[in-house]
Formats: C-alpha cells, sequence, structure tokens
C-alpha cells in the first residue's frame, strides 16, 4: 500500500512482554530491561518488528523509549535513585539511537522519543498535584531526555490537564518539543472527566506542544470525544489505541490479556481516523503487539 501516514509506533510493550514473553515487569516498568544484555536483545527484538512494518510500509519508524515508568515515584518502588534514573533514561535513548542508525536503510527516517508516563495511575481520575508540581516532578526526566539527545518527549496516558501542562512546560524549559497523548474512558473524556477538545486547548492555551495524541483506549472509546468537533481535532497528530473493547476498569481488574478482535479494531480505527485530518503516527496500547499494528497499516506479516 502507499502509506498514508508518516510513522508507524510500537504497540502495547509491557502487556506483549508479560503475556507473550514471559518477562517478569515488577510495578509494569520495562525500563530496567536496559540495564542488561539480555533486556536490551529483547527490546531489539520488539522494536524490530515495527521496523519491519515499516519498511512493508515505506514510511518511517517513531522509536519511543521504554521508561514510561521512568520517574520518580516508580523508580523509588523499584529501588532507583534519582542518579539511576538519569543513567537508564539516557540510555534508553542511547539504545534507541543505535537502533535508528542501524535500521536507518530500511525505514523512511527514524524519530527518537523519550516517553514519560503519569505519576499516579493511568487508569485513575486526575494526578492529585498541580501544575507547578507537576513541572518540578517531571523536569528530571525531560533533562535526561534532552542531554541524551532524543528528538522529543512524549507524554503518554495522561488523565488530566495540569500533569499535561507540568510536561509540556517542563519540556519547553528544557527546549525539546513536547507531545502530550491523553487517555480517555468509553464516553471519551479524560478519567475526570474533562472532554478531549477541552483538555487539548486548554493545553494549547498555555503551554502548546508540538501536536497531541490519544492512548490506551479503544477506537470505540475515542469516537464519542468528536460528536463535538472543532479546529482541536487538528491537533492530534498520532493515535496508539488498545485493543480490547473493555473499560478500564474492566482491564485493570482482568487477570488474562484481551487482544481484542482485528475485525473489530480496524473498522472501528478507520472511523476514528476520519475525524484527524492531521493524522501522520500510528501504533497500538494495551493488548496489542506487532499483528494489530501491521493489521492498522494493512501489511503483511512475513
Amino acid at each position: 500500500m502507499s502509506a498514508p501516514w508518516r510513522y508507524v509506533t510500537d504497540g502495547g510493550l509491557e502487556t506483549d512482554l508479560i503475556f507473550h514473553h514471559g518477562v517478569d515487569l515488577p510495578e509494569f516498568a520495562a525500563y530496567p530491561l536496559v540495564r542488561t544484555d539480555d533486556g536490551r536483545a529483547l527490546l531489539r527484538s520488539y522494536y524490530e518488528g515495527y521496523a519491519g512494518v515499516a519498511e512493508r510500509a515505506g514510511t518511517g519508524l517513531r522509536l519511543e523509549s521504554p521508561t514510561w515508568r521512568a520517574n520518580p515515584d516508580w523508580g523509588v518502588a523499584l529501588g532507583d535513585d534519582a542518579a539511576a534514573l538519569d543513567a537508564v533514561n539516557r540510555a534508553a535513548i542511547g539504545l534507541l539511537r543505535g537502533l535508528a542508525e542501524e535500521w536507518g536503510d530500511r525505514v523512511d527516517g527514524t524519530a527518537v522519543v523519550g516517553m514519560i508516563g503519569p505519576r499516579g495511575d493511568a487508569y485513575a481520575a486526575g494526578s492529585g498535584s498541580g501544575v507547578d508540581d507537576a513541572t518540578e516532578y517531571h523536569a528530571a526526566q525531560v533533562g535526561s531526555f534532552a542531554a541524551a539527545g532524543a528528538d522529543q518527549v512524549s507524554a503518554l496516558t495522561m488523565t488530566d490537564t495540569r500533569e499535561a501542562l507540568g510536561v509540556a512546560r517542563a519540556a519547553a524549559a528544557a527546549g525539546i518539543p513536547a507531545v502530550i497523548s491523553f487517555t480517555v474512558e468509553t464516553d471519551g473524556r479524560l478519567p475526570d472527566g474533562t472532554p478531549l477538545g477541552e483538555a487539548v486547548m486548554t493545553v494549547d492555551a498555555d503551554t502548546a506542544p508540538a501536536y497531541f495524541m490519544v492512548n490506551c483506549a479503544h477506537p470505540q472509546h475515542v469516537l464519542p470525544a468528536f460528536e463535538t468537533v472543532g479546529p482541536w481535532a487538528e491537533r492530534i497528530h498520532g493515535i496508539r489505541c488498545n485493543a480490547s473493547t473493555q473499560s478500564h476498569a474492566e482491564l485493570d481488574e482482568a487477570e488474562s490479556l484481551d487482544e481484542g478482535d482485528l475485525d473489530v479494531l480496524v473498522p472501528s480505527h478507520r472511523m476514528l481516523e476520519q475525524h484527524l485530518p492531521n493524522l501522520e503516527i500510528v501504533g497500538g496500547c494495551c493488548g496489542t503487539d506487532v499483528r494489530h499494528v501491521a493489521a492498522l497499516w494493512d501489511v503483511a506479516l512475513t
């Protein structure tokens, strides 16, 4: 096919590693894998699948670091202090930069992105902190990515505008482009009830990031956000959807992986795409793997 978008990105890293590779990820954290030869080899193999999708689609590759949990509070839970987190965040960007150079002749450009996750529970309503606190909290991880030469920082699964604004401000202070990715519940609203469009406009009015994304929700859950349309939809450049149609609450209680149904995911995704005139990044989130992303890009796996 002639690729309609610019970048393939990956799927549900943590769920893929846990359920398909039997990897133990305490606190749902993948970043410790960066520290070992075996861990780096596993991550390389994981990203390789998406490089293959990008190669077949004739498009670029967006490599997002496995650092969604590599922030201070989660680091404490895993026994890592500020120095250890700085080192692993920088090393993660170094790993991806090496892959980008290695695969440069296979894909049409590669973006190396430092991934930031929420301070608290990604399924909970609100971060519990103000904008200034969130700015200070995320500044260290943003600074590590900037110092390591990441092209962008991307804050995934943001549940409220305060924390999103904190990341945007921290990135602006560090001089690195920011991408804000909100998650929504089954009604298309953020977990705290804020409409997606309102959240985008609120952040844009204060400290506008490079663009926005939406992640960790099935396309059927994102679609209600577009019942009220506006220019804000043009600011959403990427989507990384869940495989499952279950709600966040249902997924949080699930003991097995719901890999969804491609015959539901792909048509729903196509409907969502119609509302996003500037869509350029397509990947997956919880429950997805390379099969789902390949299907969304309409390419065959070998």
